[in-house]
């Protein structure tokens, strides 16, 4: 995708060929800043401190870590160790653990000599597939927006709300939610999003917005509290978001906050749309109950992060000190709230059934 018009993508190898070049999402909107990770260390903390984030962003970030880690210690303990740390780095995303599986699985076997140059490969193999996945949830979700396209009078444009950040910066490149919208906004279809603040890190405003208004989609920013206001004035559409990891019955799981948008899509009759790859999806798992949700730190809710009014970065608190805080980073939106998932393979119901149909190979 775009940024002041150069193309990017949100993770690569860097010219010496072996590290590891990222966008620091925490510096934006404010700073365009590119780390360069030469270290397993480096992107477990890249990952945990949501320098990267995205469920598909993460597993290629892991996958890239696990290959920076087999170029120091190749052997089967320094390969276990490091999966072990990047495995804790974020507990929700169920693409953290699928990355490491491929990259465990492309490694296991050969000589010690042979394994980091088959884990890059791999990882690069990894990267370029979570580009055409995403662009091919684009091309599925598209129709969605073309069909209430042809609904509206004259050039009025689809009104879309989504949560969080789901574009290109949670994956490699398009992304899921957003994929169908930039692939509609590309083709002239004419087409609005609203974009909660997605409190407390704000990603909504500080990721979602920002990367629309480079793409030139048009965008609105609204409090994390006028989701409800607007479905119930009929000025959405569509509701469309990602998923950090979906169980094999359907139950999404999620940035908090986006259960409370499908209870009000669902009592307003708005549809209520899930993208993800196939890779999201936790067939171990059958209830969003059994999914660990993470506690991050309190200070992500006592305080806030911003540009003041001469410019400069600083972080304001919002409560007096030693104010008690809970910071649940997602929620559980259950299955029978999502009107469908959009997926590389095409939309299927929220349920076991519906993604057996096009995942047969992991529903036996």
């Amino acid at each position: 995708m775009r940024v002041n018009g150069e193309p990017y993508r949100t993770i690569w190898v860097d010219e010496d060929s072996w590290s590891i070049r990222i966008i620091d999402q925490t510096r934006l909107p404010w700073s365009w800043h590119v780390p360069r990770l030469t270290r397993m260390a480096e992107a477990a903390e890249a990952i945990a401190t949501m320098r990267v984030r995205g469920a598909p962003l993460i597993g290629a970030t892991a996958a890239y870590g696990l290959a920076l880690a087999l170029r120091e210690d190749p052997s089967d303990w320094g390969l276990e160790e490091a999966r072990d740390q990047l495995l804790g780095a974020r507990p929700t995303a169920v693409n953290l653990r699928w990355g490491l599986d491929q990259i465990t699985g492309a490694v296991t076997g050969l000589a010690p000599g042979d394994r980091a140059a088959a884990a890059y490969e791999r990882a690069g193999e990894l990267a370029d597939s979570e580009v055409a996945t995403c662009r091919r949830i684009g091309e599925e979700g598209l129709p969605l927006l073309e069909a209430l396209g042809r609904e509206r009078p004259g050039n009025e444009p689809v009104q879309i709300l989504t949560h969080c950040n789901a574009g290109w910066l949670a994956c490699v490149d398009w992304g899921t939610a957003l994929a169908p919208v930039y692939q509609a906004h590309d083709r002239g279809l004419s087409v609005h999003v609203w974009v909660p603040e997605t409190r407390p890190r704000n990603q909504g405003a500080a990721l979602t917005v920002w990367e629309l208004s480079q793409h030139g989609v048009p965008v609105t920013l609204i409090a994390d509290n006028a989701a409800g206001h607007l479905l119930g004035r009929g000025r959405v559409d569509l509701c469309l978001v990602g998923t950090d990891r979906t169980t094999r019955e359907g139950d999404v799981v999620n940035k908090i906050g986006t259960y409370p948008k499908a209870l009000a899509a669902q009592a307003n009759g708005v549809p209520f749309y899930v993208a993800l790859p196939g890779s999201t999806v936790d067939w171990e798992v059958a209830s969003g109950a059994e999914v660990p949700i993470e506690e991050r730190d309190s200070r992500e809710v006592t305080h806030i992060s911003g540009l003041t009014e001469r410019g400069e970065a600083s972080e304001l608190a919002l409560v007096p000190a030693g104010t008690p805080a809970a910071n649940p980073a997602f929620d559980v939106t259950p299955a029978g709230l999502v009107t469908g998932l959009v997926t590389e393979r095409g939309i299927c119901e929220a349920s076991g059934s519906g993604l057996a149909e096009l995942y047969p190979e992991q529903a036996g």
